[in-house]
């Protein structure tokens, strides 16, 4: 097998289809798929050096595999970083960020808007092992200043946020950790890949979802962790090829798939997004839009010194609390209510009682969510037809 060196002259686009690519002796177009458990080896010599290290032979796909490591290449150079470790889920790729780097007795800041499951990380799972955890107003940069004026082991945040789109200085917080010792992880799931680039801006590991935009597709499960090549060998890879997080190969054949029409399919989600977000601001019963590419988001001029585009999500919030917002969601016909984002089809959730639930009624009080507060990941339909559907809404919140 042999990797076919990549061009520093091409682009985002071309990068998703070409780069990093490796083929078997028998020239196959697509990548292949090596849906095995094990390897072989020569000889009992060549088993034994590799496990030493002195000869680099595939061992097991919990450890590496021909079609995990190819779209670990790609997703490395289309993010610009020096390696990426494929886990099996996006949640994988964040327990295990800031598991394999924290120990007993380390800090943890952490921005309060974070994805239900990763707030219960840092709330609940980081404190049972004996690591202390601060959340802070993410576009608070004082309670940044503040939190990280003592030693810090690590930092989490997302920029956009999960659900209410907030966006973070990436900048500005990881110079603020990186006096105080501390990792920048960055969860850049909502912007995707092909519209931010925490690496650039100063975040030390990336950390996604790629069942989200990157399958996109709603097929399969995966995570990735991107970072320098020395952090990743030395301390992350051996705490998730040991605790089994591997991704499946098959599932990373259909995420190589998925890169191919990335940006396509995030362009066009997009456009779509904005239309959608335009109505929506103008629609009666609607009392606050938030979406990034308008200039009423709170933080726009921020996300545009971040960001190249304004992604597929938006948040808005109903009259009527609750009950406008179920009245709102269940009179649409087109529109799928799921709490998954990012996919090709436009779904919708409802953060209160799904995705952040456990966190709790202050807690989300405190991030903004609302009982009215909807998040719409939009799809690839026509848009009309998106608009249309969210009119239905519209017209059932009114007799809520």
């Amino acid at each position: 097998m042999s990797i076919k060196k990549t061009p520093s002259a091409w682009r985002q686009a071309t990068r998703l289809l070409h780069a990093e690519a490796e083929r078997t002796e028998f020239g196959e177009t697509s990548e292949a798929l090596f849906l095995t458990s094990g390897f072989i080896y020569d000889n009992a010599e060549q088993a034994a050096k590799t496990f030493t290290g002195e000869v680099q032979h595939y061992q097991y796909s919990r450890f590496g595999n021909p079609t995990v490591a190819a779209l670990e290449r790609r997703l490395a150079n289309l993010e610009g970083a020096e390696a990426c470790v494929a886990t099996a889920t996006g949640m994988g790729a964040v327990s295990s960020a800031l598991l394999a780097h924290v120990k007993a007795g380390d800090r943890v800041v952490a921005s309060r808007a974070l994805f239900g499951s990763c707030h219960w990380i840092v709330s609940a799972l980081l404190p049972r092992y004996g690591v202390e955890t601060i959340f802070v107003d993410g576009s608070d940069l004082s309670a940044w200043e503040e939190a990280l004026s003592q030693p810090a082991a690590a930092v989490l945040l997302e920029s956009p946020s999960n659900p209410m789109l907030d966006i973070l200085d990436i900048r500005a917080i990881s110079a603020l950790a990186h006096k105080a010792g501390a990792l920048v992880v960055v969860d850049n799931v909502f912007a995707s890949p092909v519209y931010q680039k925490p690496l650039e801006l100063g975040a030390d590991v990336v950390v996604y979802s790629c069942t989200k935009h990157i399958d996109g597709q709603g097929r399969v499960l995966g995570g990735a962790v991107l970072g320098r090549k020395d952090w990743i060998t030395e301390t992350l890879q051996p705490f998730t090829r040991n605790t089994g997080n591997a991704l499946s190969p098959f599932n990373a054949w259909v995420m190589l798939k998925g890169l191919e029409t990335l940006v396509l399919r995030v362009d066009a989600m997009t456009r779509n997004a904005a239309a959608v977000a335009d109505y929506l601001a103008q629609a009666p019963g609607i009392l606050q839009v938030r979406y990034p590419g308008r200039k009423d988001h709170p933080q726009y001029d921020l996300a545009r010194s971040q960001m190249s585009g304004a992604g597929s999500l938006i948040a808005f919030e109903v009259d009527k609390g609750q009950k406008g917002a179920f009245a709102f969601m269940n009179a649409l016909e087109l529109i799928a209510i799921s709490n998954n984002l990012g996919d090709s089809r436009s779904l919708i959730t409802h953060p209160a009682t799904t995705t952040h639930m456990k966190v709790g009624a202050d807690e989300r009080t405190r991030l903004g969510i609302s009982d009215g507060a909807i998040r719409l990941s939009v799809g690839l339909e026509d848009s009309a037809d998106l608009i249309d559907d969210l009119a239905r809404g519209i017209a059932q919140l009114q007799k809520a």
